[in-house]
């Protein structure tokens, strides 16, 4: 079964890389979609910063196919690859199911983090840049989009301010990302992505200056960064 499991990551990696193809001209969600428009909402980061995907599409695919042609038997690999498919094989229908409904689309990104982090804390001490580092990458940046897709409901359903929804979908990413960090003890790449995303929402808040939103993501910032600098691991 373990070359099975390999085989099936890479597959699930692959359809998840894919799906973009299959879902042409999705941005992100359209503002009509809420009844609120979500018209440049506090929550989002600059355009820029889903450019990561290209690089968490890339370095899946590439650890996926070295665990399958090198480590198909390795028990060391085991136990992170069946969490991770139900993470990508999700991910693969996230576009799809995006288009139609904001509300749907918020709890597969919840399912496919939860899984995601599952993989993470069950990966392997071989092989860092190929095992451990794609899934680092993939969970910190799913930290960032479930924590979004929060705001962006809080808003778009009139629950909360653009900056109110923003500060509070930010604080559940940011204290998500602390505990995992704190009990990764390793990972810093899942730290790094999300200070990425958070940069990210910086820079889209600059312009005109959202001094709330601004302040929490460099608290944010420097939170991450002092935990990691504590972690003698």
């Amino acid at each position: 079964m373990t070359r099975v499991w390999a085989g099936l990551v890479l597959l699930a990696a692959l359809c998840f890389a894919a799906s973009p193809w299959f879902t042409s001209g999705f941005n992100g969600f359209e503002p009509d979609q809420f009844p609120v428009p979500q018209d440049d909402p506090p929550v989002q980061p600059a355009g820029y910063a889903f450019s990561i995907w290209g690089l968490i599409y890339l370095w899946l695919i590439v650890g996926a196919a070295f665990g399958l042609l090198r480590r198909s038997d390795d028990p060391d690999w085991a136990a992170m690859r069946p969490p991770l498919v139900l993470s990508l094989a999700v991910g693969a229908t996230w576009l799809p199911v995006a288009t139609l409904s904001p509300v749907m689309a918020t709890v597969l990104i919840w399912i496919m983090l939860a899984a995601a982090f599952v993989s993470l804390f069950r990966v392997g001490d071989t092989d860092r840049w190929l095992q451990q580092t794609p899934v680092a990458i993939y969970a910190g940046w799913l930290t960032a989009a479930s924590s979004v897709s929060i705001g962006l409901l809080l808003g778009g359903y009139g629950l909360l301010s653009g900056t109110w929804s923003a500060i509070v979908a930010l604080s559940v990413g940011l204290v998500i990302a602390l505990v995992a960090q704190y009990r990764l003890h390793r990972a810093p790449e899942y730290g790094i992505t999300v200070i990425w995303a958070l940069v990210g929402v910086i820079v889209a808040n600059t312009a005109p200056i959202n001094i709330a939103v601004v302040g929490l993501c460099g608290i944010g910032i420097m939170a991450i960064l002092a935990l990691r600098g504590t972690d003698t691991e």
